[in-house]
């Protein structure tokens, strides 16, 4: 497994499927080439302070090598974004988690920038 590390993939990682949990949301998009299966990991600010943030990534790459990487799907992109439950969830629970997660149909939710899905487009309106 590779890592991925450059924003172009992340974002294109974020438009692809995604399967929720209480720890954290796996993000996951086939690429159309032979490479290797890459994995992403993010934690946000709002997660908490740079310690627990680290610690929560720590805790996500902890679990992706304990994992088979026969679960994961060949020449597909993952990212894992990281919550806050990840710090104080029971790492076995976790574990079972992102296997489910790896199974689980994902669900896709492509992402359209500026719009709420069910909101109508606002149109300007030249005054008469």
């Amino acid at each position: 497994m590779d890592r991925l590390r450059q924003r172009a993939d992340f974002l294109a990682v974020a438009n692809g499927a995604r399967v929720n949990s209480p720890a954290f949301v796996l993000q996951s998009r086939r690429r159309d080439d032979l490479g290797p299966i890459r994995i992403g990991f993010t934690v946000t600010k709002k997660n908490g302070n740079a310690p627990e943030r680290n610690r929560i990534r720590r805790r996500l790459r902890e679990l992706v090598k304990r994992l088979d990487p026969v679960s994961m799907q060949p020449h597909h992109d993952y990212v894992l974004v990281g919550r806050r439950d990840a710090l104080s969830r029971d790492f076995a629970t976790m574990l079972d988690d992102l296997r489910i997660a790896l199974t689980k149909p994902a669900r896709h939710t492509p992402k359209a920038r500026g719009q709420r899905p069910g909101h109508a487009v606002a149109t300007s309106r030249k005054p008469d």
